[in-house]
């Protein structure tokens, strides 16, 4: 006889699919239309296309790949990651131009603010990350459009107050998403995870399908790091220099993390988890620290240093974030995208600080920079902390302990249907 799987998604999902997708068609009738500037959107085109596709792959594909490490989680990971994403950009799109549709009465749609919601959308992947193989598709559309709102509200906000570049806003998406998830692991945290499921493993097919999505991402990210450096900078070489600067931390970063993977590993052998998500973590830090980045070594040591945190951190602080907090990170997130956030931060604080021509400038940087990290992460903790405690609400129908990580309780498999 067949198991028993939870109550189909047939009242939930439906209708909130729906729901959203008819409001937003509700907006973008009302209040969005498409840049009209021949000359503009021209430029847009020959300067942003290509770098958007970029952008694209890695959010679909290099995320959507990336999330099937999981032996029986697969279907979902790389569904879910599409059905949330489609969504997302949606939302992020909306939500990015309400400030022009106060201006101009229109939100004015380009091909920039389609990568700035590509890139928004990134973040709140970021945080359903912690959190894979224990929720339901319902939970993760609520968490994306709420991540989402609290990243572009923290944007406002460091841009509004404390007149931070757009760019740096933006490059906080890593931070901002890793720590969003954190507390929602931590507020929906099941007993007995501390014993590892036993369908929360990686087998030879899924393991290979996810570095599919690492490559991906290591391929495109020097896009992703550069596409909107003339946002801020109308300077040509600011966005080669970005480019030059993420492809050495990455190559340094994919090196670094298997040296290190080998050498934390009982067994002396290399760790797929490690090379499927330490590998990026130099990618990260650069984004961060990106704009204050001027000499190649630089960036290369960022790589280092980063795939170092992040490889440690997988092999001893994500256990240690289970056993003493009660965090249960799926996917490593802090080791992966929160900790070398943080390492791209400070190294920007230091590297502004010595270019700094006197001590009075050195500390108006410091205390808003310092500022700047203080509000993303009381926002984004705080945020998934409501998320969490609104989602652990038992109207949402989160799958039981012993059907997380199972695809079986959200697809169809006739062959198995078959066989009762």
């Amino acid at each position: 006889m067949a198991p028993q799987y939870a109550q189909s998604l047939r009242f939930r999902l439906p209708p909130l699919l729906f729901f959203l997708q008819t409001g937003f068609i509700v907006v973008f009738i009302f209040y969005v239309d498409i840049e009209q500037n021949v000359q503009t959107k021209q430029h847009a085109f020959n300067n942003y296309y290509s770098e958007f596709q970029d952008v694209h792959v890695m959010v679909i594909l290099g995320f959507g790949f990336l999330a099937t490490f999981l032996v029986r989680y697969s279907f979902s990971g790389a569904g879910f990651t599409l059905l949330v994403a489609a969504m997302a950009v949606q939302w992020a799109v909306i939500l990015n131009g309400v400030e022009s549709m106060y201006d101009r009465g229109k939100i004015r749609i380009n091909m920039r603010s389609l990568v700035v919601a590509e890139m928004c959308t990134a973040s709140s992947l970021i945080a359903i990350g912690a959190v894979l193989g224990k929720t339901n598709p319902v939970h993760l559309l609520l968490i994306a459009l709420l991540e989402i709102s609290g990243f572009v509200l923290n944007g406002w906000l460091l841009q509004t107050f404390l007149k931070v570049q757009f760019l740096n806003t933006i490059m906080l998406l890593h931070i901002f998403g890793a720590f969003f998830g954190l507390m929602l692991s931590w507020v929906l945290y099941r007993q007995g995870s501390e014993q590892q499921h036993e369908k929360e493993k990686i087998d030879r097919k899924t393991g290979l399908f996810s570095v599919m999505g690492t490559l991906f991402l290591w391929m495109f990210w020097p896009s992703f790091n550069s596409v909107l450096v003339e946002v801020d900078h109308l300077d040509r070489g600011r966005s080669l220099r970005a480019v030059y600067s993420t492809y050495l931390a990455l190559a340094v970063s994919a090196v670094t993390a298997a040296g290190f993977s080998v050498l934390t590993s009982p067994q002396g052998k290399l760790n797929l988890f490690h090379i499927q998500r330490c590998t990026l973590a130099g990618g990260v830090a650069i984004g961060v620290a990106m704009s204050a980045v001027h000499l190649p070594w630089v960036a290369m040591a960022i790589g280092f240093a980063a795939a170092l945190i992040s490889t440690l951190g997988s092999r001893y602080i994500k256990p240690l974030m289970l056993f003493a907090f009660e965090c249960h990170d799926t996917c490593g997130v802090l080791s992966v995208h929160g900790l070398p956030g943080i390492l791209g931060w400070m190294v920007q604080l230091f590297l502004q600080i010595a270019d700094s021509d006197d001590l009075t400038t050195a500390v108006r940087f410091a205390v808003f920079h310092i500022c700047t990290l203080l509000i993303t992460l009381s926002l984004s903790m705080s945020l998934g902390l409501i998320t969490g405690f609104l989602l652990k609400c038992n109207f949402w129908r989160p799958p039981q302990n012993k059907k997380c990580f199972d695809d079986q309780v959200f697809w169809e498999f006739p062959h198995l249907s078959g066989k009762r």
